[in-house]
């Protein structure tokens, strides 16, 4: 009689005596794998960085979001432990996979770390195992390269082996809302499918949200990523469009704001940065023109939210000039290099595009940041955070407000600055001797 793995896996599942695994142990994987252990899963995580996973097994958090405090006591008690090898995920009666999904130079997806841990996932696949893609990815990707490799060896979806894609939600840094309180879309390649992941993911998330299929949780996240970057493309066009028009953008952004219906306040700044919203929206254009479709929005947005640091370049020499100096020789200090607020995530960031470009116009560059200690730049060129003081900004011809921590005292950057470009809107306006001037 062949075995019921399906209702041996809900019962794992639901007595909370399954092997959770987890394939990536970065800002999507970690907090996941704290979650799943907390809910009293045995939890091992695989991460292919030997620093990451001797931090982990030693209880440190090397992620912002993720505080020692809470991770150690899981990792003492044996709930929680981290290998660089595969074979060590073959006791786990589930495995995600939280991988990178980045962008080649070319715009194309790269799914080699993809592609690389399902291939090593199946090696190590066993009956009554469930596998969640939650990496971000082109529609169609767990039907195209998941279910074929898990098939090829010997295995039949919802039957014998359980597949689903289910999208990560994390917004780093985000003090509101974790892994617990963020809806979870989960999409299955069979009922059954549906069902387990479910019951995986009910432990540890508030809500789950179940959809008909793998494609269309992948188009879910897409869709929630590129709603982001055009809308962010569209405000970032009303910043340009403003500036040529002698309309302050921000005060337009208040105002229109006040609308109780009909409106969703986004505002401009450098670019965008992240490991989703300036990626995702590409993955979803790419496998459209597979289909000889031109995904017109996100192409143009793109556009838009690429150039922006050249727009910013563009401020700091006007303002500069209307100050008498040239950007050649001048002393220019940049503030926060990270994506956005209070991380320490660079990938992606508008802030490496803007160090380079100053670089490049012969300024004398620095950069502070209190949660990135190093940068690397185009060439290999690394820079590392400056010490903040006072002295650092009398001796600046020009500070650039880039990232807008809340560690920053801004009343002791306008007091202590002679000229400021603001991209965050972020000083206090008409409190001190500095000229601001706002993207």
């Amino acid at each position: 009689m062949t075995p019921n793995y399906h209702q041996q896996l809900l019962q794992r599942l639901n007595g909370r005596t399954a092997t959770v695994g987890i394939v990536g142990l970065g800002y999507v994987g970690l907090p996941l794998a704290v979650e799943f252990a907390e809910a009293g899963f045995n939890v091992i995580g695989l991460d292919l960085d030997n620093n990451k996973v001797n931090q982990l097994n030693r209880g440190e958090s090397y992620i912002i979001d993720i505080p020692t405090e809470r991770m150690a006591p899981l990792v003492k008690a044996g709930k929680l432990q981290a290998t660089t090898q595969y074979a060590d995920l073959a006791t786990a009666d589930t495995v995600s996979i939280c991988v990178p999904t980045p962008l080649r130079k070319t715009k194309d997806p790269d799914m080699s770390y993809v592609i690389s841990s399902v291939n090593s996932v199946a090696e190590i696949c066993h009956a009554g195992m469930l596998v969640v893609l939650e990496s971000t990815t082109y529609p169609g990707t767990t039907d195209e390269i998941v279910i074929p490799q898990l098939k090829s060896k010997g295995f039949t979806p919802g039957v014998d082996v359980f597949i689903a894609f289910s999208p990560e939600r994390i917004d780093p840094g985000n003090p509101k809302y974790g892994v617990r309180n963020t809806p979870k879309v989960v999409g299955g390649v069979t009922p059954a499918c549906v069902e387990v992941t479910q019951a995986l993911y009910g432990s540890a998330v508030d809500k789950v949200v179940g959809v008909s299929s793998p494609t269309a949780a992948e188009m879910v996240k897409l869709l929630e990523n590129t709603f982001r970057a055009v809308n962010i493309g569209l405000v970032n066009e009303m910043a340009l469009m403003c500036d040529k028009l002698g309309v302050d953008v921000w005060e337009v952004i208040q105002a229109a704001a006040t609308k109780p219906f009909g409106f969703m306040p986004f505002y401009p700044g450098p670019g965008l940065g992240g490991h989703c919203i300036p990626v995702d929206p590409h993955y979803l254009s790419w496998k459209l023109k597979t289909l000889n479709y031109n995904a017109r929005f996100i192409e143009l947005a793109s556009e838009i939210n690429t150039s922006m640091p050249l727009y910013v370049m563009s401020k700091i020499t006007d303002a500069l000039n209307d100050a008498g100096k040239a950007v050649r020789g001048s002393k220019v200090v940049v503030l926060g290099v990270a994506y956005k607020r209070d991380v320490d995530d660079v990938r992606e960031s508008p802030a490496l595009d803007i160090l380079g470009l100053l670089h490049e116009k012969g300024a004398e560059v620095v950069y502070h940041d209190p949660f990135v200690e190093s940068v690397r730049l185009e060439g290999e060129q690394r820079m590392s955070s400056v010490h903040y003081n006072a002295e650092l900004l009398e001796s600046a011809d020009c500070v650039v407000v880039v990232t807008d921590h809340t560690t920053f005292d801004y009343q002791h950057i306008v007091d202590h600055s002679r000229l400021i470009v603001d991209t965050r809107h972020a000083v206090p306006p008409r409190s001190g001797k500095a000229t601001v001037v706002l993207l």
